[in-house]
């Protein structure tokens, strides 16, 4: 599974208009299931990412977690995330899981945070989002489980 993590202010996914997740402080992760992926991956990916340290503590230094500062976690399918951009110049995404295999690891994923954190909202898979953040820091962080 491929993730990217951004340490936000504040984020929030509208789909039409309407805001169907939101989060203040905390992470937006960015997820792309791949073909080789497995719920096993999953568990993996959401416990490293809940236990990651980039938030500050009282020194400054990158030594909390979102669960160490209470922080809130917006989890959004994101398919492009897979692109290959090695030949010509449109990229392909046969990189990424199929939308079935996808949306059930997506939903595998969520059910998990949703277990062990207090505060998860999330995009809607497969929907054309438009995604707000204020993005603290920066702070970006690439991820992939294998």
């Amino acid at each position: 599974m491929i993730a990217v993590l951004q340490r936000v202010g504040e984020a929030r996914v509208e789909v039409g208009g309407a805001v169907v997740g939101a989060i203040g402080p905390g992470l937006l992760m960015l997820v792309c299931a791949e073909p080789a992926d497995t719920e096993a991956m999953a568990e993996k990916l959401i416990a490293k990412v809940l236990k990651l340290r980039i938030f500050s503590d009282d020194a400054g230094k990158m030594n909390r977690s979102v669960q160490d500062v209470a922080g809130g976690l917006l989890i959004v399918s994101q398919f492009t995330l897979a692109a290959d951009t090695s030949a010509g110049n449109r990229p392909s995404f046969t990189g990424a899981a199929p939308a079935e295999q996808g949306r059930r690891l997506y939903e595998h994923l969520l059910a998990l945070a949703r277990r062990q954190h207090p505060v998860v909202a999330s995009g809607e898979f497969g929907a054309d989002m438009q995604v707000h953040l204020v993005n603290d820091g920066p702070v970006t962080i690439p991820m992939r489980m294998a």
